[in-house]
């Protein structure tokens, strides 16, 4: 029986997580986890402190990255980018203006919710305030976290409907071949997140994933919270089907209430060590493709 287990999807301060690397590290620790991917929503910040915390407590680190894509119809399809070179300055300048609109995107939030406050003759949120309590960059959840503890509502649930739905500022995305291109290009591979929650539709997905693996998408996220015992074992005959590596993650963020914790998914959902296995395997055969391409280019 596997006792060896990871989590290859976290989030920190650097996105919309509570916790800073340093201290995601440090859960991870403490669970027994033997590997973890810092995978923060489009912006890679994180990894450097993640892995040299890591060093510190025997946890290994893979730098991951979860970009915000779109494709055909399914818009805020995301994707997990894992094995890259973080230092890549093509993949930080590119990071870096998301990180941008995602800031400029996130105070502009925060002023509608002050403005449906003022309407509802409620005190306004403290922008400055807003931003002590994320700790890093300003997401959703720490604006839903803020109106809490207003007592505004009573449930991150109640935040969203009653606040930042009617609130919101569309987001932007990567389309799916680009952000594909962005993470191989930088020497890593691309796996799909959470597909239940990009549609339930099983025909759908089945199509979906085809039209990526057309694009290069190399693996699926099998292990995840959208899905049931009979939905992995479907995930994982797809992703076979198709020659795509599977890997799975808590998609912890470390807000109170949750049942999430680091190393544990809804319904108790354990990611197995040979997840990370397929990852350095195809991470490898990447790097031989790659010798390979560049060395025919040379010799042209």
């Amino acid at each position: 029986m596997e006792t060896r287990y990871v989590d290859l999807h976290l989030h920190s301060t650097c996105s919309d997580g509570y916790y800073s690397p340093e201290e995601v590290v440090a859960l991870a620790a403490k669970a027994g986890l033997l590997a973890i991917a810092l995978a923060d929503h489009d912006n890679i910040d994180g990894v450097d402190a993640a892995i040299r915390a890591g060093n510190e407590v025997g946890v290994e680190v893979i730098a991951a990255v979860e970009l915000s894509s779109q494709w055909l119809e399914y818009t805020d399809m995301h994707l997990l980018g894992y094995g890259f070179d973080f230092q890549d300055p093509y993949l930080i300048r590119a990071l870096s203006e998301f990180q941008e609109f995602r800031a400029i995107r996130n105070r502009q939030i925060v002023e509608r919710v002050n403005l449906k406050l003022i309407d509802e003759q409620r005190q306004p949120l403290d922008p400055d305030a807003v931003r002590k309590l994320a700790g890093g960059t300003i997401g959703r959840p720490h604006i839903a976290l803020a109106l809490r503890q207003a007592g505004y509502v009573s449930s991150n649930d109640q935040a969203f409907e009653r606040y930042l739905v009617p609130c919101n500022v569309p987001k932007r995305y990567f389309p799916a071949d680009d952000a594909i291109k962005l993470i191989h290009g930088s020497g890593g591979i691309v796996v799909l997140a959470h597909p239940p929650y990009v549609t339930r539709d099983r025909r759908k997905l089945e199509a979906l994933v085809g039209e990526l693996v057309g694009l290069g998408l190399d693996g699926i996220e099998v292990y995840n919270n959208g899905s049931g015992l009979e939905d992995t074992d479907w995930l994982i005959k797809l992703a076979r089907g198709h020659d795509l590596i599977v890997t799975g993650g808590s998609d912890f963020h470390g807000d109170s209430g949750s049942m999430i914790e680091v190393g544990r998914g809804v319904r108790g959902i354990r990611v197995p060590y040979s997840c990370v296995e397929e990852i350095k395997a195809a991470l490898e055969k990447c790097t031989v493709k790659k010798i390979f391409c560049d060395v025919v280019w040379r010799s042209k």
